[in-house]
């Protein structure tokens, strides 16, 4: 297994400009009929990788790269930045998809793995209705227990972090620099809050600070994480289309908020949606979407929660015959945790059913659309209509 030590080397040897423009001479030298080159960028072990690059010197480099580790790994335990590798529990698994993999990432605040993230970002110039829509939706999002993903950037981004921390959920800020430096400098508060409340998350080591080609790299990390995106007011060249490809390149969905026509600032946005990204006004219609996306991640999470176990019969049969719609009167966990005519809280559904927030709220949303829940006033929810009396 390779060492730490080893992964902070081959993050600070990629970082520091060799992946600009991805390798390619190691993959363009003539290989023998079915053989292949890897790329370097998704290998772990420093020498092969200084090798596959044809590196001058290649030892030389490799103890000065270790060397530069170890004082980066210092820095780190001396600011309270904490690093994850490649392979660790916390590391989120959906970055091994990507075609280069942060070999660590450093962590101001508790490492994530970010199994249900989705990401909000837009325009740093946001109108005030861009800024009041990624509000609400990072606040509903988090309420609904998803990690909320942006980029600490100003506008639509900081916006979705504070919502987020207003519903009391997990918010992840993902860097252009190193984990001990806010950018913009006026996000200072709100970096210590999302700190204290989930994690400022970066590939840069310590100490580096922001570059204009540091922000289009992370953006791929935004995406990476999640399992969606979403777009609040994008102008035709803005960056949020970046992390937009970026997603549509990791098989991530990619959704977007329509908006106003006369100034541009939605061109981009829009042209997303006529090339099929899926339209969201508010967190609730995120939710169907990446629950309709990502199915099965939210069934192995709770198995048999979309069909519900069967209720048995007094001798202990089970009970057949027909159920009316997806969760039937009488075969969802969820409904028969529910009291006719009460109003529930979503941390009380949690203990009355055992479930987990993310998948819950999943399945919540599921129920309402079929008509067997309504949402009260609180954000609470009540049994609908056929099934009051049940």
């Amino acid at each position: 297994m390779t060492s730490q030590l080893d992964l902070v080397a081959l993050s600070l040897l990629w970082t520091e400009g060799a992946d600009r423009k991805p390798p390619r001479h190691a993959a363009s030298r003539p290989q023998a009929p079915g053989t292949a080159v890897p790329d370097p960028r998704t290998l772990t072990d420093l020498d092969e990788v200084l090798k596959a690059l044809r590196v001058a010197d290649a030892a030389g480099k490799a103890a000065e790269l270790r060397q530069r580790a170890l004082a980066a790994l210092e820095a780190a335990g001396r600011r309270g930045i904490g690093v994850v590798p490649r392979g660790h529990p916390e590391y989120p698994t959906r970055l091994e998809s990507l075609v280069d993999p942060p070999p660590v990432l450093w962590v101001r605040g508790t490492p994530d793995p970010c199994r249900f993230a989705v990401a909000i970002v837009g325009s740093r110039l946001a109108t005030r209705q861009a800024l009041d829509v990624g509000f609400r939706m990072g606040e509903g999002l988090g309420r609904a227990g998803f990690v909320v993903v942006s980029g600490l950037a100003r506008g639509v981004d900081a916006a979705a972090h504070r919502g987020a921390l207003r519903g009391g959920g997990r918010t992840v800020a993902v860097l252009g620099n190193g984990a001990d430096i806010v950018y913009p400098p006026e996000h200072a508060a709100l970096a210590e809050d999302i700190a204290g409340g989930g994690a400022l998350l970066t590939e840069f080591a310590p100490g580096v600070p922001p570059r204009g080609w540091h922000f289009p790299r992370r953006n791929r990390i935004i995406s990476g994480v999640s399992l969606g995106v979403v777009i609040v007011e994008a102008a035709a060249r803005s960056g949020s289309l970046i992390t937009a490809k970026c997603a549509l390149d990791q098989g991530r969905s990619v959704m977007a908020v329509p908006g106003a026509v006369p100034g541009g600032r939605n061109r981009g946005a829009h042209g997303l949606m006529r090339d099929g990204a899926g339209v969201v006004e508010e967190a609730r219609d995120v939710v169907e979407q990446i629950l309709s996306d990502w199915r099965g991640e939210f069934e192995r999470e709770a198995p048999g929660l979309a069909a519900g176990p069967a209720e048995t019969g007094g001798a202990g049969e089970e009970r057949t015959g027909p159920r009316p719609g997806p969760a039937g009167p009488w075969g969802d966990a969820i409904l028969r945790a529910m009291e006719p005519a009460e109003a529930y809280r979503l941390e009380e559904l949690e203990a009355r059913t055992g479930l987990a927030a993310v998948p819950l709220m999943a399945r919540l949303t599921r129920l309402e659309v079929d008509g067997w829940i309504e949402r009260a006033e609180g954000g609470r929810f009540v049994k609908a209509g056929r099934n009051v009396l049940r």
